[in-house]
């Protein structure tokens, strides 16, 4: 059976939410600064809606929160 990475796009999901709101960001202010809709932060941030992202969206989203990249993609 093929994997979807459903699981690890929801914990790569979580951990925007995390480091977002460890910079005091709104899901607004976040989606200003990588010029996307608040919604699709939103869509990747909730952990019951599967969002898979391209990883230059993540690399926007790691510069934008100041987060090596390295950060959103450890799965223990």
């Amino acid at each position: 059976m093929e994997n979807d990475f459903t699981e690890e796009y929801r914990i790569i999901g979580l951990k925007i939410a995390y480091y977002r709101k460890l910079k005091g960001l709104t899901q607004e202010e976040l989606a200003e600064k990588i010029h996307v809709a608040t919604n699709f932060i939103g869509m990747i941030e909730a952990p019951n809606i599967y969002k898979p992202i391209s990883l230059y969206t993540l690399f926007r989203i790691a510069n934008a929160l100041d987060v090596p990249p390295h950060k959103f993609l450890e799965f223990d």
